[in-house]
């Protein structure tokens, strides 16, 4: 290990030396574009470290609709907020600067003025540059619905992938033995069609077939595992703003009681802390538990007051229980006792949890607003056709219990100069209690930006889909206080900072009394020219959890109660991302940090890798690749690294333990209206003989992976 380590530091910085002495300045914007998922992988990293599990959010089209706006640019005279909201790529304080920008100054004559607005550097004009114009109005036409459902632009994905080593669930079990096995092949497929017109109409289907399920048999006789169909139309004319029929989403005021979009995180944008979405919006992702299935509607009922409207019904995956089991009176035949989200149906038990819960919703919302304000009035009531039963502890007894809830809100933002005020309050039904999330962003100079939120989420307090900013993801049993700053003193440098400090005024699941902690992480970043970025960053978290138990005592000798301890957690990074040319450039990251738990030993560890992106202008084809290498003490001390990937796919793994990992991908685009990609990905662990656990355990330290995939794209304008 000691050697490959020497052999990667003596490359990466023989690489690092020569990018310096090829570097070649530039002082234009630029106006090459950038990946929309590769432009937003500090965001990436940072939501997925921050989820409690795999499944609370799927990233793979949420930066879909910027390919729309690279053929009809955003024209920034007569652009609204919400239209900005749209674009992904500003945060709040940007946004109320270019419209109080507008208000004073008038219309932008160029681009290049963006640079007379706060918030907005080179850096950042560069990101939006491709997406928006100073000239034009993409809306001043009128298509007719049939028009938009044949013409526009059409996309097809096919996508494969396959692990070549064999999981445990694919051995088939020896005689005598009993066990659950996958009932299908070890190949997961995707399918998608979706047609659109501009940024108005949009209409498609998605299928996808995860390793180990049947396909055209069995539980599969349709094909695919899953299936997702959606059509939406979007500012059709001044009454209808959204209507959606099929698979949707569905977002109301900062997340206390429903949010299905991108809200932001604890992370880099230290700013961007406000939840913003469209409330209604088409749902094309494979994420098979986070989707609404129905149809929607928002409707402008006037220039300043909307209403929006919907509707849901959909068979879920859970946990059935046989009440005879349980020793229960009530006059109930069966309860679930909890949600199954992985979307996995691969063996027998997967399959009997398969769509055994229907569940309806029903949502509502009355927003008034102006230039500078609105207020908004929520409301959303779920049923099921069972009741829930959770086995009970201490630490759950708050949770959802029964087969009805509903919650009522109101959110507000309010912008005064350079203030900008925001926060939702809502009240749940089953204990009534309520909780309150308020903020505040400051513009405090051109080159210093400020927030501030503060959370109040009582134990009690339920809710079935929260997505609020928080330590945690369950939207309950937590106050707390962010400060977050964004100090720009001049073009090449870039401090970030925030400190983030919590209460669970009840018990957890790995804490055994109310415990608290807090996290502070500063980013220091570096920029010449926009062809080299380096930046040297440092994350500290502890908090009060259960004390883990030491290696070599005897049960015995434990305590019959856990009792809490100081959790640490030290993470350091220094990267640097160097654009040699442009067809060529290089990415180097260094990870090093600790784990603590109590008086525990210390555990350590350290990561680091080295990219080469290489996308020649004149030929038709491109190559990425990352060879890394780390050396942990256990998963506690983890490193998450965003990897590229396919279009519209990513991948950000942990890096932990003993071992290496490799990749390369390749993309040709020589046919016309057509890309074919390839990928292959490479884990290699040291320390250990297996990988993976249960079904998926794999009896070899390696796990390789492939993937393919065709999109084909036409237009019938």
């Amino acid at each position: 290990m000691r050697m490959l380590t020497q052999q990667l530091l003596t490359t990466v910085l023989l690489i690092w030396f020569v990018s310096q002495i090829t570097y070649a300045q530039n002082d234009t914007i630029p106006t090459d574009v950038i990946k929309p998922i590769e432009q937003n992988q500090d965001l990436i990293e940072d939501y997925i470290q921050g989820l409690e599990s795999d499944s609370d959010f799927d990233f793979n089209t949420v930066f879909e609709g910027l390919e729309y706006f690279l053929k009809r640019p955003l024209n920034l005279n007569k652009v609204t907020r919400e239209e900005l909201l749209d674009l992904m790529l500003l945060d709040e304080i940007q946004i109320t600067n270019l419209i109080n920008y507008r208000k004073k100054a008038g219309d932008l004559i160029s681009l290049h003025e963006l640079q007379a607005i706060p918030g907005f550097d080179l850096d950042k004009i560069k990101q939006i540059l491709p997406y928006v114009t100073t000239g034009g109005d993409i809306d001043d036409f009128n298509v007719s619905i049939p028009t938009m459902l044949y013409k526009g632009k059409n996309e097809l994905f096919l996508r494969y992938r396959t692990t070549l080593e064999k999981e445990k669930g694919e051995i088939p079990l020896e005689e005598g033995q009993e066990a659950q096995r996958f009932l299908g092949d070890p190949h997961k497929l995707y399918f998608r069609y979706r047609h659109t017109y501009d940024n108005k109409l949009s209409y498609g289907i998605t299928a996808e077939k995860d390793e180990g399920e049947e396909f055209f048999k069995g539980s599969n006789k349709q094909g695919f595992d899953f299936y997702s169909f959606h059509i939406g139309l979007k500012n059709y004319n001044k009454l209808l703003k959204d209507i959606v029929i099929g698979d949707f989403a569905a977002s109301f005021g900062q997340g206390l009681i429903m949010f299905s979009g991108f809200g932001g995180r604890k992370g880099n944008e230290v700013i961007n802390i406000k939840r913003s979405e469209r409330t209604l919006r088409p749902y094309t992702s494979v994420n098979e538990a986070s989707f609404l299935r129905g149809a929607g509607a928002t409707l402008a009922l006037s220039d300043n007051l909307d209403v929006s409207l919907f509707a849901s019904y959909r068979a879920v995956d859970a946990n059935i229980v046989d009440i005879d089991t349980l020793e229960q009176e009530e006059d109930i035949e069966n309860l679930f006792s909890s949600f199954q989200l992985d979307g996995f149906h691969r063996t027998p038990n997967e399959i009997a949890d398969e769509a055994s819960l229907k569940q309806t919703t029903l949502g509502a919302q009355i927003k008034y607003y102006r230039d500078n304000w609105h207020i908004a009035l929520n409301g959303i009531y779920d049923q099921f056709d069972l009741p829930i039963f959770r086995n009970p502890a201490v630490y759950n007894q708050f949770f959802f219990i029964g087969d009805k809830i509903n919650n009522v809100s109101l959110d507000y933002s309010y912008i005064y100069r350079n203030l900008h005020f925001f926060g939702e309050t809502a009240r749940s039904s089953n204990f009534g209690s309520i909780a309150s999330v308020n903020g505040l962003l400051i513009g405090l100079d051109r080159k210093v930006d400020m927030a501030i939120l503060y959370r109040h989420l009582p134990a009690d307090y339920q809710a079935m889909r929260p997505r609020v900013f928080a330590e945690t993801s369950q939207g309950a049993n937590e106050y707390g206080l962010y400060l977050g700053l964004d100090v720009q003193p001049n073009k090449h440098w870039r401090f970030v900072s925030y400190f983030d400090m919590f209460r669970h005024p009840w018990l957890r699941y790995n804490a055994d009394a109310p415990s608290q902690g807090y996290d502070v992480r500063s980013r220091l970043t570096y920029k010449i020219k926009r062809k080299l970025t380096m930046y040297l960053q440092a994350k500290y978290e502890t908090k009060t959890v259960n004390a883990r138990d030491p290696e070599g005592v005897a049960d015995a000798d434990l305590p019959k109660l856990d009792y809490l301890v100081p959790e640490k957690l030290l993470n350091v990074r220094f990267h640097v991302d160097n654009k040699l040319s442009k067809a060529l450039s290089l990415r180097t990251r260094f990870d090093a940090g600790f784990y603590q738990n109590g008086d525990l030993e210390r555990q350590t560890g350290f990561g680091i890798y080295q990219d080469v992106v290489f996308k020649p202008i004149s030929l038709p084809f491109s190559l990425s690749a990352r060879y890394a290498i780390f050396d942990t003490d256990g998963y506690a001390v983890r490193f998450y690294s965003y990897e590229n990937d396919l279009i519209n796919s990513f991948s950000v793994p942990a890096y932990y333990n003993q071992g290496m990992r490799y990749y390369l991908n390749f993309r040709y685009t020589g046919i016309r209206n057509l890309s074919l990609e390839f990928r292959i990905a490479r884990l290699r662990f040291l320390d250990q003989d297996t990988i993976g656990g249960g079904l998926n355990e794999i009896d070899a330290p390696h796990r390789t992976e492939i993937k393919a995939q065709v999109k084909y794209t036409f237009s019938n304008y």
